[in-house]
């Protein structure tokens, strides 16, 4: 079974660094990518029908966007991704798609730059210990990297 580098599907400018390198390391070891987006959960049950109608929007919206990230992923990596879409925080969704695959073997994440820091997922992550009850390694990608840089690096 090819090990999986999980990346987190954000609205984040480096987000696509971490993609095109999860792409390139799934290439040059046979592995495969999985995204994952992860949508608000809705907690008001007074407002029960229009959480759900927003949800159906929310998970509409994201089978769309990882169609098209996947055709990148695809042509990057030479595999199809896997798609994940899971509900809640990002920590609790992480931990919660590690936990229920063992084939996952590194998270990989972009980092911002400047005056910005690094970004709410990797400050998330580096404050949150474990995921899904397992040591899992965590590759932080700098947002600003080239394509030519990341080929380098992958």
């Amino acid at each position: 079974m090819p090990r999986k580098f999980l990346v987190v599907v954000d609205d984040s400018p480096e987000f696509e660094a971490a993609l095109r390198y999860a792409s390139r390391r799934a290439r040059s070891t046979g592995g495969r990518v999985a995204l994952l987006r992860i949508i608000p959960g809705g907690s008001d049950e007074h407002w029960a029908g229009v959480r759900e109608e927003i949800q159906r929007e929310q998970r509409a919206e994201a089978e769309a966007l990882l169609n098209r990230l996947g055709e990148e992923a695809t042509a990057r990596s030479g595999a199809q991704p896997i798609f994940l879409i899971e509900e809640g925080e990002p920590h609790d969704a992480i931990r919660k798609v590690c936990g229920e695959d063992s084939e996952i073997k590194i998270l990989v994440l972009a980092a911002g730059s400047g005056a910005r820091g690094p970004g709410p997922l990797v400050s998330a992550v580096l404050k949150g210990g474990g995921f899904g009850g397992r040591k899992l390694p965590v590759t932080i990608v700098p947002g600003e990297l080239t394509d030519a840089e990341i080929e380098d690096l992958a």
